[in-house]
């Protein structure tokens, strides 16, 4: 594929391209190690193109019209940031160690959602590679790491994206990804980047200087909605298409995270993202190997993860929320203020069985029915979680779940994360009960930005009636104080909270009853308001586990199905190694082995899971 904005012809020769349909004349302006300016020719599909002599490290910038010197919108690095010269960007030079890298089937993941500036003190690609060994020991095998595409400043979310080609500058540019992508395969730890194709930042947005890149037709939360389906939309089509393409082939990624999929408007024939997966499609081909696409969606919409012959986007998963609203205002009481609509044990067993839990039903929150079933629908076509940046950052508490609940509720929560029938995601620390918050943070450089930003997150916490103001998000302490505290893992109840979802991870990866996704093998049984009993089973129904999950503060009795079965038990969260204060265990609560047809008293906030034994 040719690159968008320099592909290599020879020694040092490079074609520089740039997208301007709309331009009369273009100009390509050297700034370092030597200025030049060199005339550029434009073909026949709106491109202006020139051949020009430019080692790597070549800093330069485009002048639409002859006129201002602008960042090249396709760059892929930004040394000196989202308003600095681009510069060039030899790829076929990193030596590259994962030749024998082949993926890691979608099915088996635990992905391990990341913020690259508080993961470490250093905030940077490189200083996460120590830490690799660790999150293998746990069980992880996938990090999903927040947009690293370059935002301005040099502390962000991600979301503000200006350049979504250039890899940020901050966090080590593109010689520091390509290093920690290396370091990941070499640990079997596969890569999904978070990309953004549904707006773009606005400080250092010089987009509208070359192209019709922006729609007036739709809008976003969060700045002009991208041309998609209109005029000249063919050139952006490709443009966003291609960055798809370009994390896999020059970084060796493994798949990317696609952000409010519903937020892309494209009203044409092909629909954007069909265009995208079909490429992506194309280039597994060509390489030999799997590249996954994981959409975040608020449309509730199976078409999401179908095939695009029959009408669908052809992503190979998509988040589910709904598993965690249903899931959290179980745990948080208060939650009900903040997810409206759950509160209820049925919506959970809804979440195992069939997925989305809103499915055309009237939603209060949206004043209007939403959804469709996704009953049938295989479980490794979705992911799940317990916590995200999302659900964190934009919390009216701004505090982690462990903020809102307790110690035995931590340990239900992870228990119905890791033994479901979707693919599970943690947030980062949340496998040690990490107590940091993750609040929402930015650099900017306008005024008249932060000043908006400020106002905004102010507003958006009104809505909630929360009596205290969120943290200024362009403070630096705010970023700080959102670094996580790695050396706690080893301490009291973090040590124990690791310890349980080492536990919880090693049976997902050794029961092969959990690799079962089909939700025909999926049973749920609920005993009164709070006590739900999640059945996994092989798929000729011979093996079978049983979750049973206490989520009230009383003891509640549960009454094993499945005549000529006895039971197990594999792990209860009330033995003493799980518990903070281990002499507290009550002998004798759960029992080791049980009979069909009996009752077993479950005591309150517990989790137990038992395998089934032939009588």
């Amino acid at each position: 594929m040719e690159e968008l904005n320099t592909s290599h012809i020879g020694k040092d020769k490079r074609i520089f391209k740039v997208w301007a349909p709309c331009k009369t004349n273009m100009q390509l302006h050297l700034v370092h190690p030597f200025d030049r300016t060199i005339g550029m020719q434009r073909d026949g599909d709106g491109y202006f193109v020139a051949e020009v002599e430019a080692p790597p490290g070549t800093r330069y910038y485009f002048k639409p019209d002859s006129k201002t010197d602008y960042p090249d919108p396709a760059s892929h690095f930004q040394p000196e940031g989202v308003h600095g010269p681009s510069e060039v960007v030899d790829h076929s030079l990193f030596h590259w160690q994962d030749r024998d890298w082949k993926g890691i089937p979608f099915k088996k993941l635990i992905l391990y959602e990341l913020h690259v500036g508080t993961f470490t003190e250093e905030g940077t690609f490189e200083a996460i590679i120590p830490f690799l060994e660790d999150l293998a020991d746990v069980g992880i095998n996938a990090l999903e790491l927040m947009p690293v595409s370059q935002f301005p400043g040099n502390r962000n979310w991600g979301y503000d994206q200006t350049y979504p080609y250039a890899v940020q500058n901050s966090y080590g540019g593109p010689d520091g990804l390509k290093k920690l992508i290396n370091a990941c395969h070499q640990t079997g730890i596969a890569v999904f980047l978070d990309v953004i194709y549904n707006h773009l930042g606005p400080e250092g947005n010089y987009f509208h200087h070359f192209g019709p890149y922006f729609s007036d037709k739709y809008k976003t939360p969060w700045g002009e909605a991208l041309n998609f389906d209109g005029e000249w939309s063919d050139g952006v089509r490709e443009y966003f298409a291609g960055n798809a393409l370009h994390w896999f082939e020059n970084y060796h990624a493994d798949g990317l995270r696609c952000d409010a999929i519903h937020m892309v408007y494209d009203s044409g024939a092909v629909n954007f993202w069909e265009l995208t997966t079909e490429k992506v499609k194309a280039l597994e081909q060509e390489l030999g190997r799997s590249f996954y696409l994981i959409a975040e969606s608020d449309l509730n919409s199976p078409k999401v993860i179908q095939s695009p012959h029959i009408g669908g986007y052809g992503f190979t998963a998509q988040w589910l929320d709904d598993f965690h609203h249903a899931l959290y205002v179980l745990l948080d009481k208060k939650g009900k203020n903040y997810y409206t609509d759950f509160g209820q044990v049925e919506q959970l067993a809804k979440a195992y069985t069939d997925g989305f839990v809103h499915s055309g039903e009237y939603v209060f929150f949206r004043k209007r029915k939403h959804g469709a079933s996704s009953a049938g629908i295989k479980g490794d076509k979705f992911v799940i979680f317990i916590q995200n940046h999302d659900l964190i950052g934009n919390h009216p508490s701004t505090a982690r779940l462990g903020g809102a609940v307790n110690f035995e509720q931590l340990k239900i929560a992870a228990a119905a994360l890791m033994l479901s029938p979707y693919v599970p995601m943690l947030f980062m620390g949340e496998e040690y009960g990490e107590e940091s918050p993750f609040f929402y943070f930015m650099s900017h450089s306008e005024e008249e930005l932060i000043k908006a930003a400020r106002e905004g997150r102010k507003k958006e916490f009104e809505n909630f009636n929360w009596e205290v103001d969120p943290p200024d998000p362009q403070d630096e302490a705010t970023f700080l104080r959102s670094k996580i505290q790695w050396y706690k893992r080893t301490d009291g109840k973090h040590a124990i909270l690791l310890k349980w979802y080492k536990k919880l991870i090693s049976l997902r990866k050794s029961t092969p009853i959990l690799w079962n996704f089909s939700k025909n093998d999926v049973r749920i049984s609920v005993a009164g308001q709070q006590v739900l009993a999640l059945l996994r089973q092989s798929a000729d129904g011979m093996e079978k586990l049983i979750a049973i999950f206490n989520f009230s503060d009383e003891t509640a009795a549960y009454t094993f199905p499945y005549p000529d079965y006895g039971w197990v038990k594999l792990l209860d969260s009330k033995k003493a190694e799980w518990m903070i204060t281990r002499d507290r265990e009550e002998s004798g609560i759960h029992p080791e082995r049980i009979v069909s047809g009996e009752q077993i008293i479950c005591k309150p906030q517990s989790f137990i899971l038992y395998q089934s034994s032939k009588l």
